[in-house]
């Protein structure tokens, strides 16, 4: 997608208003990489306050290195992580991850997270369990890089706002060309951005709309036709 003055504007004004009306988000809610990443493969499919137990079971249990991670047998994991759902697969991602960073950069996380975005996502995505949406949580979240991140909260305010990538059955990349060619490339505003249409979503833009007071309301079409 070419960059379009016209969407660019939009954008910034929508991020503006978002801005105003909820202020900074402070995400992610991690203390360092390894919690954010570790996060960012649980809340896969899982609501945030059951990753928070889950992440807190295992702190307590002292796995909490992507070395204890490899070493834990992956039945004992799977219970630490019990809360979060899915979580055979989720423990089998959680070693996935540990493996391939001992495996290929010695455990060091700091030089695996310090390559360029690009090739950083492109490794991220071989990963087992790895996907477009944590790779990009992990790029830049956790490794500080700008890659704007796309969930399914982003897709609907987007596709209510009537600004959807063209097309019938836009993908992920459709999505993400949008910001990517049409805002600063800035790891700040990505961060922060990203964290607004999530809080959008869950204040106003629900699956039902809560459209009075919306702070978008004169712009969505949605909301106009509540009205």
């Amino acid at each position: 997608m070419a960059k379009d003055p016209a969407l660019a504007a939009r954008l910034v004004d929508i991020y503006q208003r978002f801005y105003s009306a909820y202020g900074p988000q402070h995400w992610w809610p991690g203390d360092g990489p390894f919690e954010v990443i570790a996060g960012a493969i649980l809340t896969q499919s899982a609501a945030w306050t059951n990753v928070e137990m889950a992440l807190a079971e295992m702190r307590s249990a002292g796995c909490w290195t992507l070395d204890a991670v490899r070493r834990i047998p992956e039945p004992e994991l799977a219970q630490l992580v019990r809360s979060s759902g899915y979580f055979n697969a989720k423990a089998r991602k959680l070693k996935a991850f540990a493996a391939h960073v001992s495996e290929n950069y010695s455990g060091d996380l700091d030089a695996f997270l310090a390559k360029p975005a690009a090739p950083l996502r492109e490794e991220l995505l071989s990963i087992h369990g790895i996907g477009e949406e944590t790779a990009d949580d992990i790029i830049v979240y956790a490794a500080g890089k700008p890659s704007f991140v796309i969930d399914s909260y982003t897709r609907r305010i987007v596709d209510r706002l009537g600004i959807s990538p063209n097309g019938s059955r836009p993908k992920y990349g459709d999505y993400q060309a949008m910001f990517h060619d049409n805002l600063p490339h800035e790891t700040a505003l990505f961060n922060e951005f990203h964290a607004l249409w999530d809080n959008h979503a869950k204040e106003a833009c629900a699956k039902t709309p809560r459209c009075r007071g919306c702070c978008l309301l004169d712009i969505c079409p949605i909301g106009q036709a509540a009205n």
